[in-house]
């Protein structure tokens, strides 16, 4: 359902997410859990096609989520803390 392979993402010399690979299967739970600064809401707002990835790619249900971003956001709720209007 949600998988990522080397994912990165840096500002200049800041690398904010580095080789970031998993695998959700679909029914599956899991929290993104980490300390401020660990790269949490860059790695969901890259899998929302909000951000471009600097390396590696992020797919869910099969649908690669920069370049299918439309399509994405017509099948995946997603509620920032800042609410952003399409």
């Amino acid at each position: 359902m949600i998988e990522t392979t080397a994912l990165a993402k840096s500002y200049g010399e800041h690398r904010a997410v580095v080789d970031l690979s998993l695998r959700i299967a679909r029914g599956e739970v899991y929290a993104f859990l980490g300390p401020n600064g660990a790269g949490k809401t860059t790695t969901i707002r890259m899998l929302m096609g909000i951000l471009v990835p600097t390396g590696g790619r992020a797919q869910i249900a099969g649908l690669n989520c920069h370049a299918q971003r439309a399509e994405l956001m017509r099948q995946v709720g997603y509620l920032p803390d800042t609410p952003v209007f399409y």
